[in-house]
């Protein structure tokens, strides 16, 4: 049976058309589910945790009934043998006028393996018998991860992605409760920052480096702000290499936006990695925002000063 994870919140309308917000839930065992699916409860919407895929459509038409206006769902890879139904299912309800929005969180594998050592729980797909030594036991565990991971290939291809690798919770909850608020389009423009000496993001649709870049790391009075203060723009906004690597990023996007468009993408991230993730990626992400934040919707995330 699906767990309940909140206390049922269901808006009475009035009579006439009524509206559906749903929000599906899925991704990696361990990668942060029960974090988003509590920013969601916090944020207004009904929640329904682990409901089995052939439960979905009856389910929603109950809420639609009760006149549930924000529901959120979460799914795993415990209901493998109908995920493949989920698909067909979420194209249905868009042609009823359901607004819906798909969340894939992931993390990478070393990461996951850690979580599970850490809290001692076996993966759902997991066959190692207690018995088997440490050894014999990760193994299995990456076996699992790598065996989920091809299960959810379509689920994440048609979602967007959250790498939850190294973020706190708090950071995974401002994210999920975001991404829900934006205004409805058809496209959505997510801009990260981040440090490559933590590695890459793993939901970024694409990735630049502007290490090359002037750094405000060596200049002593600057080492310690970061993209977003007045005197690192004034920084970098003085330099001729900044201001070409903003310009092709930007013609970049700008050129390849309507086809994405046109593939149905409904959200994009770019990500901008420099060493310490703190002034130049930072710098570029706020300057990326503010320009295409006239015809796109955008939202902007940094992912290493935001950890602070």
């Amino acid at each position: 049976m699906p767990k309940k994870c909140c206390n049922r919140v269901a808006d009475t309308m009035e009579s006439g058309n009524h509206s559906m917000e749903l929000v599906l839930i899925t991704g990696m065992s361990g990668s942060g589910k029960s974090v988003a699916l509590h920013a969601l409860e916090d944020a207004g919407f009904y929640c329904v945790d682990n409901l089995p895929p052939e439960l979905l459509l009856p389910f929603v038409e109950l809420e639609q009934k009760h006149r549930a206006n924000r529901v959120a769902i979460a799914m795993d890879v415990r209901s493998a043998t109908s995920l493949p139904l989920v698909p067909q299912q979420l194209d249905a309800l868009h042609l009823r006028g359901i607004a819906i929005k798909s969340l894939f969180l992931d993390a990478n594998t070393d990461t996951l393996v850690r979580r599970y050592s850490e809290t001692r729980r076996k993966h759902p797909l997991s066959q190692t018998d207690p018995g088997h030594g440490e050894q014999d036991a990760r193994r299995a565990l990456v076996d699992a991860i790598e065996l989920e991971r091809e299960l959810l290939v379509v689920l994440r291809r048609q979602a967007h992605v959250i790498d939850t690798s190294i973020i706190r919770a708090s950071q995974l909850q401002g994210s999920v409760k975001a991404l829900i608020s934006a205004p409805a389009a058809q496209l959505t423009l997510v801009f990260e920052s981040f440090a490559f000496k933590r590695g890459v993001p793993t939901d970024a649709d694409y990735v630049f480096d502007v290490r090359m870049l002037p750094n405000p790391h060596y200049e002593p009075e600057l080492r310690h702000l970061t993209g977003q203060d007045q005197l690192v723009k004034e920084f970098l906004r003085a330099q001729p290499e900044v201001d070409l690597m903003l310009h092709h990023v930007a013609n970049f996007l700008e050129s390849w936006l309507d086809a994405l468009v046109r593939d149905h993408r409904s959200y994009v991230t770019v990500a901008i990695g420099c060493t310490g993730g703190q002034h130049r990626s930072v710098y570029l992400v706020e300057c990326l925002a503010q320009r295409f934040s006239a015809g796109w919707v955008t939202l902007k995330r940094h992912r290493e000063i935001d950890a602070t």
